[in-house]
């Protein structure tokens, strides 16, 4: 029999320049649209980090990992909705703990 959840981790970085409001919207975005499709194991805002290379020309970034439990079929529109968002600077959706 086939699971019906799984568990993945995304860890996204947030570019500094839309501020703390504009950070705060992101994070928030993106938690009520895992929190619709899938329950949240933990949120970990990392904060503003060095990158190890710029991205955009920009020498840092907003960390944000978040461990949630779903459908096989989301993360897939996790990540289509991560690279069209405004502000995401980097993202990447991992399984975990299988």
């Amino acid at each position: 029999m086939a699971k019906t959840t799984a568990n993945y981790e995304v860890m996204y970085i947030i570019n500094p320049a839309v501020g703390e409001e504009g950070t705060a919207a992101i994070v928030e975005k993106f938690k009520t649209l895992i929190e619709a499709h899938g329950t949240i194991n933990e949120i970990d805002e990392w904060g503003k980090r060095k990158l190890a290379y710029l991205i955009n020309d920009k020498p840092e970034g907003y960390y944000v990992l978040v461990k949630f439990t779903s459908a096989p079929a989301f993360p897939a529109e996790l990540d289509r909705v991560l690279k069209i968002t405004d502000g995401v600077m980097r993202s990447l959706i991992t399984v975990y703990g299988e």
